[in-house]
């Protein structure tokens, strides 16, 4: 399944971005700790390389540890970032964001010279919740469907000090599968532009060989199962949680968005679809095909 996604608003963010970012001193781009390379939009990577940047690999909650911290080491020891998990305590992370910024421009420290710091990313990878820790109060717009930021926003954290929300970005064409299965799995693709049923299997497929015994814990499957393919186990993940359409026949359709759900909530554990090396093999599967 090919997985594309770049409504008519985005092109509006990404010239409202690219005007607006020659004026920021610092950027904060999140990426999902989930996917961290494909919420890594090059797009984005195009409009601020000449920036300094702090990449925070934020929804670490939900993660895999180990593997953050590989994804971590990768940013900063192959392309020289500053990368940063993120931390459900919004008080550590609002203040070690805020003590970094300003090391990185710290001429920028006066009401006539503030420090202008942009927070970019992909659709729904919490950059106005961010914003709101940021700033210790509920104002930039936040939802748990993509694209609820639909334009620049700015905040004041001090007087020399401002903050500004940009709507969420998508790769404009996604080149590889893997990287669209993962942004939507982790819910940064607008639902229209899914077949939640292939992507699941999708999912499915991944867990059997990388978190077997997540899946199994979740649902409560038999080892034998996990030789079954990804349909017969969507199936019996459907009969065990009563998805059924009648006595005989399973509800696919409502057992993906099930599985979906307890994904994105971390009830089948702390799971990242992509590591450095899966990547690296991916990127080559990809060039060998043309």
């Amino acid at each position: 399944m090919s997985v594309q996604w770049f409504p008519g608003h985005m092109n509006k963010a990404k010239k409202a971005i690219g005007e607006l970012v020659s004026k920021m001193d610092v950027i904060i781009e999140l990426l999902d700790a989930r996917a961290p390379f494909s919420s890594c939009n090059p797009l984005l990577q195009s409009m601020i390389k000449h920036k300094k940047i702090i990449k925070l690999l934020n929804k670490a909650d939900l993660a895999d540890e180990q593997i953050t911290k590989k994804w971590i080491n990768f940013f900063v020891q192959r392309i020289g970032a500053i990368a940063l998990q993120g931390y459900k305590d919004s008080k550590q992370q609002r203040q070690q964001l805020i003590n970094l910024c300003k090391k990185l421009a710290p001429t920028h420290n006066s009401f006539e010279k503030p420090l202008r710091v942009m927070v970019i990313g992909i659709p729904n990878v919490g950059k106005s919740t961010l914003i709101n820790k940021m700033i210790g109060k509920k104002s930039a717009l936040t939802g748990d469907i993509p694209a609820v930021t639909r334009s620049n926003q700015c905040f004041t954290i001090c007087d020399n000090f401002l903050i500004y929300d940009t709507p969420g970005m998508t790769w404009q064409k996604i080149n590889h599968e893997q990287v669209g299965n993962n942004l939507a799995i982790c819910n940064s693709i607008g639902k229209n532009a899914l077949d939640e049923e292939l992507l699941v299997l999708y999912l499915i497929g991944y867990l059997k060989q990388f978190y077997a015994n997540h899946l199994s814990s979740r649902y409560k499957l038999e080892p034998r199962t996990l030789h079954m393919t990804s349909i017969e186990l969507l199936n019996v993940i459907a009969r065990k949680r009563g998805c059924l359409l009648n006595r005989e026949l399973v509800d696919l359709q409502k057992t993906s968005e099930l599985i979906l759900k307890d994904f994105r909530e971390g009830r089948i554990g702390k799971i990242t679809l992509e590591t450095p090396i899966l990547w690296d093999r991916w990127i080559n599967q990809t060039e060998q095909q043309k």
